[in-house]
């Protein structure tokens, strides 16, 4: 998919909102237990009951690998069900692989063409040559890693990068944000910037100004889509914006999709006003 493309959907769904597939087994309605593939079940009603308000579905691959062959079959057919029932849908292999260079090629080739992901996130730690192997498919995306909503980050994605003479050369993210410019393009790479940290993507802005941003952490996390929107905003949206369980368990009822569409829809209005706010 191309930025163009997804800019457009957009602008048609009035929408920025990405939802997120963490389908845990643990947490799925009961009901859904009888069936052959349970979480491919739960997926595909998350998946009828949100596409309307969603421009974006993003599966987190550890809810899947815990699963072993079992997950990774429903996977595959929750990707082939988003891409045959809504192609419009951008879709993201939350993956965070990264690695030496062979190693992210075959990473690489498993999500983006034998999966047919339109992105993956990427940890961006081993450098420019873990990275690139991930650039090198038409149209595809590279979500890198930036500055995420954890506790954690702060250990080291906010610490600052001092020069041979001892002076300050900006936070850990801020580089990470600068020297991945010159890797690729806004037109195919995105980074992620976690909404509890919505003040700091004003700093964010200035080096990365018309790259889209994944921006996890509304919702269960706490972070407020309102901010994200005031600091993080650029001409062409430039957001897209995840929730993972306040959307797919809104209820753990037979009325889950029902719930979840809700919660879908509220966000979506939100966004409406959002974008004929700053657009």
């Amino acid at each position: 998919m191309t930025r163009t493309e997804l800019f457009e959907n957009i602008k048609k769904k009035k929408s920025f909102l990405c939802v997120g597939l963490d389908s845990d087994i643990s947490k799925i309605p009961q009901h859904l237990l009888k069936a052959e593939d349970p979480i491919f079940e739960f997926n595909k009603q998350i998946i009828d009951a949100t596409k309307d308000f969603a421009v974006s579905f993003k599966p987190n691959m550890a809810f899947y690998e815990t699963q072993g062959v079992k997950g990774w079959i429903s996977l595959e057919k929750t990707i082939n069900y988003i891409n045959q029932t809504c192609p419009d849908i951008f879709t993201i292999a939350d993956a965070k692989r990264g690695d030496i260079g062979n190693t992210s090629k075959m990473y690489a080739k498993a999500f983006l063409e034998t999966l047919n992901f339109d992105s993956i996130t990427v940890a961006p730690y081993m450098g420019e040559d873990s990275v690139t192997p991930f650039l090198e498919y038409k149209n595809k995306w590279v979500i890198l890693l930036a500055l995420t909503s954890n506790s954690g980050a702060a250990d080291f994605q906010l610490n600052e990068i001092l020069s041979p003479s001892g002076g300050a050369r900006g936070r850990t993210f801020e580089n990470v944000l600068e020297k991945s410019k010159s890797w690729s393009t806004p037109d195919n790479m995105m980074y992620v910037v976690g909404a509890t940290k919505a003040e700091m993507l004003s700093d964010i802005r200035k080096i990365v100004p018309d790259s889209f941003l994944l921006v996890p952490g509304v919702g269960a996390q706490g972070g407020s889509l309102s901010e994200v929107a005031k600091y993080g905003m650029n001409k062409q949206c430039g957001l897209l914006v995840n929730s993972s369980r306040g959307i797919i368990y809104a209820s753990s009822g037979e009325n889950f999709a029902e719930k979840a569409r809700e919660e879908a829809m509220k966000l979506q209005k939100e966004m409406e006003v959002l974008l004929q706010q700053y657009l």
